[in-house]
């Protein structure tokens, strides 16, 4: 019987359509796994370019960002597949398969976080379809948990139909790393305004409330378990 590692670390990989979907939807669970000396791996899948009209002072803004960021989190490894951020549709999705298969090949983690399924970013669900397609037992034997987190402004945005729905049925406590989770997302200077805009820290720590509640703490990311090997 195969299972999660006793008394030794385990081998984490978050992977992210774009940078700050890793802190919005698991931040303060990263920080809980590197806390018990879990091994953490980011895998960012799109990128920004100046082909798509981004100025290269927001190119390098960015990137010193995502530098910053996973020192913040004291990532073990970081992977960038640099595709075109929200023109995903126009690729095969065979090629975005080969290339978060390659990462998952080479780090070989027991527990992957990927994003929700029915986000209305088209690139979060592209990269949910992709990544899922990865998790093969018979190809990927030492993945063991697979769990799908939720963002701001991607998640709750989703139509309110049963099949579309985020249905949380595991919590994570994160009480002690709130505080350290609105930090790390303060570093992407562009992507926190004030309320009521989504991805405000109000909101943030209004949603960690919420499913605090539900799980009887104060502060609490949300996930739904896709599949466990125990």
């Amino acid at each position: 019987m195969t299972s999660l590692p006793q008394n030794k670390s385990a081998q984490i990989i978050v992977i992210s359509p774009h940078p700050d979907d890793e802190t919005l939807g698991c931040g303060g669970t990263i920080l809980k796994h590197s806390a018990v000396g879990d091994t953490i791996h980011w895998l960012i899948v799109t990128g920004m370019t100046e082909k798509q009209g981004f100025s290269p002072q927001v190119i390098t803004q960015r990137q010193k960002e995502i530098e910053s960021v996973a020192q913040m989190y004291d990532f073990e490894t970081v992977h960038n597949l640099s595709l075109p951020t929200t023109r995903l549709d126009a690729i095969p999705l065979g090629d975005i398969i080969n290339g978060i298969s390659k990462v998952l090949l080479e780090v070989k983690s027991h527990i992957v976080y990927l994003p929700n399924r029915s986000d209305v970013h088209s690139d979060h669900r592209i990269i949910f379809n992709a990544a899922w397609s990865c998790c093969k037992t018979f190809r990927f034997p030492f993945i063991l948990r697979v769990l799908m987190y939720e963002v701001l402004s991607e998640t709750d945005f989703a139509p309110a139909l049963p099949e579309t729905s985020f249905l949380p049925n595991i919590f994570s406590d994160i009480s002690p790393y709130m505080e350290r989770k609105i930090e790390i997302m303060r570093e992407y200077r562009d992507e926190m305004r004030e309320h009521p805009f989504p991805r405000s820290e109000q909101n943030i720590r209004s949603l960690a409330t919420v499913r605090g509640a539900t799980a009887g703490v104060e502060y609490a990311e949300a996930f739904m378990l896709l599949r466990e090997v125990f």
